[in-house]
């Protein structure tokens, strides 16, 4: 009989907020995190606009910010959502066999310090020509022993290992925006087969640099709508224009149901149901038929051992890009059939932007918490409906209802598909 798996400590930094409860509370009243960029200068993009973690550093949560200055902005997220869910679990306060302990994130790749690369250049340019041997040599004054290290997607689990002597499984999946829904599922499973009793689960990313926002302008995946940047991002309306760039993570504290009840751990809920597909078809498109999406609900549902009227609520990946919202609708629409025009969706997309590779653990935290409130976030800027997306997707109010089931579906480019499901704790 396998392991059931609860999470007893969830942590976040994001677009808008980092305390659990003020994030919940933006997010139920409708606020949007959008703003213009103040990373870098994106006068000349297309998209000036993203959902950037402003005021914020690693010292909010108790760490020497020098001891981390080497770090990708990530880690940094990673580290301050991570020591959030930790405490908020209270793993640490009694004896815990540090080999039981693993982590297992969904983290994109660091970017490039491109402060000091542009000073490597100038300094190295003579007339229109590259010295290379000059530009070395600065690159060896001026960028940090690890700084290579410090791009690979593995370093925020590593450095997390680290911080929590956690000694157990360590692992990073990079699935673009399926990433840390994809990690979370992969945890749970360890622990159900008994090679971990708790697992730290989640994800960290940071796209908003140059190489960033002019790859997805590229792919016209951004929107443009600049002004006012609050509503740009809106999911399943006829005029949505592109996804928003965010950053931030999101962390979990997973364990196995018996070693939480054992140390009397505070139970947000249990995950009960993991799918994972590929569509197999095209790197930047979903399959136009929903065929991937539609067959990992179904996956999911089979896991938990549900019937699709079990569905109370779904919290939609919903980007606001015109095919991913319409095949999304489509694959909800195949899996659960006549039942689907009558579950709660929205997007809280809306409102945070598009975390990329920490979306999915963020959009879990945020299905955990409308369990225990029973209250189910709205899709903000939803104006005019599209026929091809006419389901439900909780315009602009907040919904109280009860709510003891819900998903969560994560797509990446690529072609993956991650859905999972989770419920209030049954006896």
């Amino acid at each position: 009989m396998r392991r059931r798996v609860v999470i007893t400590g969830m942590g976040w930094v994001t677009p808008l907020g980092t305390e659990i409860e003020t994030v919940w509370r933006n997010v139920l009243a409708g606020h949007s995190g959008i703003g213009p960029i103040s990373i870098f200068d994106a006068t000349n993009f297309p998209t000036k606009i993203a959902g950037e973690v402003r005021d914020w550093s690693v010292a909010d949560v108790g760490e020497d910010p020098a001891d981390w200055a080497h770090c990708a902005r990530h880690t940094h997220f990673a580290v301050g959502a991570a020591k959030q869910a930790v405490n908020d679990s209270g793993i640490l306060d009694r004896a815990l066999d540090p080999t039981r302990f693993g982590v297992y994130l969904g983290s994109g790749e660091g970017p490039q310090d491109f402060d000091r690369f542009s000073r490597m250049m100038v300094g190295a340019l003579e007339g229109n020509q590259l010295n290379v041997s000059r530009f070395t040599q600065l690159g060896l004054e001026l960028l940090h022993p690890v700084a290579e290290l410090e791009q690979e997607p593995n370093m925020p689990a590593s450095h997390l290992a680290g911080l929590f002597d956690a000694q157990g499984p360590n692992l990073n999946c990079l699935t673009a925006c399926a990433a840390s829904s994809q990690a979370v599922g992969e945890a749970v499973e360890i622990i159900r087969r008994g090679d971990a009793d708790v697992m730290l689960s989640g994800g960290a990313h940071s796209m908003i640099h140059p190489f960033g926002v002019t790859g997805f302008n590229l792919l016209g995946a951004l929107s443009t709508s600049n002004d006012p940047p609050e509503r740009a991002s809106r999911p399943f309306d006829r005029n949505r224009d592109g996804f928003v760039l965010s950053e931030g993570a999101a962390m979990l504290v997973l364990e196995s149901l018996d070693h939480a009840r054992a140390r009397g751990a505070k139970i947000y809920g249990e995950l009960v149901g993991y799918g994972s597909t590929a569509d197999a078809y095209r790197i930047t498109d979903a399959h136009p038929e929903g065929r991937g999406a539609a067959k990992c609900l179904e996956l999911t549902l089979a896991d938990a051992g549900w019937n699709v009227t079990d569905v109370q609520y779904i919290n939609a990946h919903g980007t606001s890009t015109g095919v991913n919202d319409k095949v999304e609708t489509l694959a909800i629409k195949r899996a659960c059939g006549e039942h689907a025009a009558r579950i709660p969706i929205s997007s809280t997309k809306s409102m945070l932007g598009h975390l990329i590779a920490a979306a999915g653990a963020t959009e879990l935290m945020i299905c955990l918490l409308a369990i225990r409130d029973n209250v189910l976030p709205p899709t903000i800027n939803y104006e005019t409906p599209d026929p091809d997306c006419d389901l439900d997707y909780i315009p602009n109010q907040a919904r109280e209802t009860r709510c003891d089931r819900a998903l969560t579906n994560s797509f990446g480019f690529g072609g993956q598909n991650v859905t999972l499901a989770v419920s209030r704790l049954q006896d």
